[in-house]
């Protein structure tokens, strides 16, 4: 099992989604929040929609690769020193998340794409929660996945999972080196964490998986066939029992089933007691929420906070419309060829990758840590922020009506709206 260096157990994230009938509405509701190493920012862009030269390349984290014709538009949150994204969505209504998973297999220390990368990859290259699946199963199979995965000199590596969602179903996809299964969700509520979670029910796999399994000697070839029983080395009938924050995230989920909402996701992400809003050498860096109408006439909504601990962050929503303004207060600085990630031996040297709005928010955090009283009036001022924007949301929803002109700004306007209320 590959771990930090001096760390106890390893650290991931949460990503969840709830389908009707557990959600208000005929609505996908999907959340994650990303664990990163405390420090790390992450950063909110938007890429518009584009075409590419045949025989293109792309340069991904680490690896170049060949670019697909086509890209979708893609508004992401990553760790601004990385190609790929912890988490976002396209202007088809698919939203991927991605955790850390480690199990029997060996994880390679040969650079490749990063499981951040896959998310990307799948989010730019297809329109369908199942299509994306099936992008990123066909680039681990082609490229493989490795690297380090944290900015710094010590090795942080892992296998990858995914929660995969579009406005009709959605896929947890599991992986274990180049082998895979994938669980389809088309009801209820479903979460992953930092451990493999697909049992026996495997809608899709990898060919070889069984008998790979079997080769090893992890699966006899007579028992029923439990992925994550074979691949790691967890007790499956106890999962939803243990004390993990897989077990907490099901519970909150299974606590609010029928009647969930954005609200509900964001108070999910915010919970402390549970351990999914993370504190610490590791910790919640940026967390998302998603509104998934199936009414195809209704436009996805996507909520981003683009800063650390969502308890005193506001979750900003975007909605995809042509001519999106640059969302230059989220975007980190860029130091092209000179960015120590590009050199080898790399990460000898962290530069300053904070934002406008981080440092906005870093600067609130400590007047709220140094003075309750004037932290509380900030407190409150976002919260209430967060409150008019989610109300301003749902009338559009209500009403079926989305002014485009208006859409155009409207992260970017809710980003001044959050820095004025930090002043």
């Amino acid at each position: 099992m590959a771990t930090v260096a001096g760390s106890g157990e390893p650290r991931s994230c949460d990503t969840f989604v709830a389908l009707p009938p557990a959600t208000a509405g005929a609505r996908l509701i999907f959340g994650k929040n990303s664990d990163r190493e405390a420090g790390e920012v992450q950063e909110v862009l938007h890429c518009p929609a584009a075409r590419h030269a045949p025989l293109a390349r792309l340069q991904c984290t680490y690896i170049e690769i060949e670019q697909a014709p086509l890209t979708h538009a893609v508004v992401l949150s990553r760790p601004a020193w990385l190609w790929g994204a912890e988490m976002g969505a396209n202007e088809h209504g698919v939203c991927i998340g991605n955790e850390a998973v480690w199990g029997r297999e060996e994880i390679q220390d040969k650079e490749a794409l990063l499981g951040m990368d896959l998310v990307r990859l799948g989010l730019e290259r297809a329109d369908t929660a199942e299509k994306a699946l099936t992008v990123i199963v066909d680039l681990l199979e082609k490229y493989g996945q490795g690297g380090n995965c944290m900015e710094s000199q010590m090795a942080f590596t892992y296998h990858n999972s995914f929660l995969i969602a579009d406005r009709k179903e959605a896929w947890v996809l599991e992986t274990s080196g180049k082998y895979w299964a994938a669980e389809k969700i088309e009801e209820g509520v479903r979460n992953i964490s930092n451990q493999l979670s697909i049992t026996t029910k495997i809608d899709r796999e990898h060919p070889e998986m069984r008998a790979y399994a079997k080769s090893k000697g992890w699966w006899d070839g007579e028992k029923e066939f439990d992925f994550a029983a074979v691949y790691s080395y967890v007790n499956t009938a106890r999962m939803t029992m243990s004390r993990g924050r897989y077990c907490e995230g099901y519970k909150l989920l299974n606590k609010h089933k029928g009647n969930i909402t954005a609200e509900t996701m964001m108070e999910i992400l915010r919970d402390k007691e549970s351990g999914i809003n993370m504190e610490g050498g590791f910790m919640t860096t940026g967390s998302m929420v998603s509104i998934l109408p199936q009414d195809s006439s209704l436009p996805c909504i996507h909520f981003f906070t683009g800063t650390p601990e969502p308890d005193r962050s506001v979750f900003k929503p975007f909605i995809f419309v042509p001519n999106i303004t640059q969302l230059l207060k989220t975007n980190s600085p860029t130091f092209g060829e000179n960015d120590p990630v590009k050199k080898k031996p790399r990460f000898l040297t962290q530069p300053d990758r904070r934002h406008e709005l981080y440092k906005k928010h870093e600067h609130a955090a400590k007047v709220m840590e140094a003075c309750k009283e004037k932290g509380k009036e900030i407190l409150e001022r976002i919260r209430k922020l967060e409150k008019e924007k989610i109300s301003e949301m749902e009338l559009i929803l209500q009403n079926k009506y989305l002014d485009v002109d208006q859409a155009v700004h409207l992260f970017s306007e809710c980003v001044e709206e959050e820095i004025s209320a930090y002043a």
